[in-house]
């Protein structure tokens, strides 16, 4: 049986991608052209359900039936330090409101989306004191939602650091779904404690069993030296010289193994002894560092490659980020690199989609489903 979702925020498009071919999209909306058109690229049957255009310019009629699940990745940037943390009130993180209003209609039209996942990054659990994290629940608890959530982040299932929040909320109150998850972290345990105690008796544990190891590393899904455009060995020398002295020994004993080592780097501005100073730093983890948009933070990654007595750096593809975060090869990303990274740097991993969708979502659904009498 097909399962149906909306798909709010959509970008390129990577959260139906992840919840698989068991799932059918109903309706999907971003107001960025050139998510849209990534969208309609690689989605042939885009022209029945997507939506191009502002979240506060849609309403019920544009959303047909009852979906199964919602699923909601609003503009993260006023939760995030770089954003200055403005919280729920800030300027692109209100779109949220511009996406709850609709489920309030919808709770209103008695079709609500049985299951919510509202995925933002994880200053979410402390924005305003937790004050935001505070009235999301609230507002989920007021349309008649019992919730929890969970820190994942993508290094389990993909080469790249890239934590995340997922807030799951079920409308009524399902039996037998909480246990042991290992994306239930301390960050989540102190939102919780910071909860007022009605919505306590709200919050659920949901339960879900650890991901298989991950198998690949960064050095697995870089192009080929040979089709990439690297730096000169002057600008390589400039970004060595902005390493701090510990991250330079580190580069120096690579060298001395032999041994061919990928890093990625980022430049960083950090107070040092009472100056800002820039910084670069890298990690050689097997790792990458959270993917970021054109405009986000310290913005695209350097990738650094020490082999035998040479470094190398470069910046990191297109193509590259999209692997980073789970997409396949046929992937059409847009062909300007600028576009390209915006619909990668803003996207959800696909594999923790999968998971969140086999452990947690599908399970949740089938629970409703039988408290109900419809399974």
């Amino acid at each position: 049986m097909s399962r149906t979702f909306y798909e709010f925020f959509a970008g390129g498009g990577m959260a139906r991608l992840g919840l698989g071919d068991g799932w059918t999209c109903a309706f999907a909306n971003d107001f960025d052209s050139s998510k849209a058109a990534a969208y309609r690229e690689n989605f042939t049957d885009a022209g029945a359900h997507f939506v191009e255009g502002d979240v506060w310019g849609l309403t019920t009629q544009d959303l047909p039936g009852r979906a199964d699940l919602a699923w909601a990745s609003s503009p993260c940037q006023d939760f995030s330090l770089a954003g200055g943390r403005a919280g729920l009130a800030g300027g692109r993180s209100s779109a949220f409101y511009g996406f709850w209003k609709l489920i309030e209609a919808l709770v209103a039209e008695e079709r609500p989306p049985k299951v919510l996942v509202i995925e933002n990054v994880t200053g979410l659990l402390t924005s305003n004191g937790g004050a935001d994290f505070t009235a999301l629940c609230q507002a989920l608890a007021l349309q008649g939602y019992c919730f929890g959530a969970l820190e994942i982040d993508a290094a389990p299932f993909l080469p790249q650091s890239r934590p995340r929040v997922f807030v799951i909320a079920a409308h009524g109150e399902p039996r037998g779904q909480v246990g042991p998850n290992p994306f239930r972290t301390p960050a989540i345990a102190k939102a919780y404690d910071r909860l007022p105690p009605a919505l306590q008796t709200l919050w659920q544990d949901w339960a879900g069993s650890a991901p298989s190891i991950r198998n690949t590393r960064l050095s697995d899904i870089l192009d080929p030296d040979g089709e990439v455009v690297w730096n000169t060995p002057a600008k390589t020398d400039r970004l060595i010289a902005l390493m701090s002295p510990r991250h330079q020994a580190q580069i120096d004993g690579l060298k001395a193994s032999g041994d061919r080592a990928v890093g990625a780097l980022f430049r960083r501005t950090r107070l040092i002894e009472g100056r800002r100073q820039q910084r670069a730093e890298i990690r050689f983890d097997g790792l990458a560092g959270c993917l970021r948009t054109p405009r986000g933070g310290s913005s695209r990654q350097t990738l650094v490659v020490v082999q035998a007595d040479e470094v190398r750096s470069r910046l990191i593809s297109p193509r590259e980020t999209a692997r980073l975060m789970g997409l396949s090869e046929t992937y059409k990303l847009p062909r300007s690199t600028t576009a390209a990274l915006h619909v990668t740097g803003d996207g959800v991993a696909i594999p923790v989609v999968h998971w969140l969708a086999g452990q947690v979502i599908e399970p949740l659904l089938s629970a409703l489903a039988r408290q109900k009498g419809e399974a």
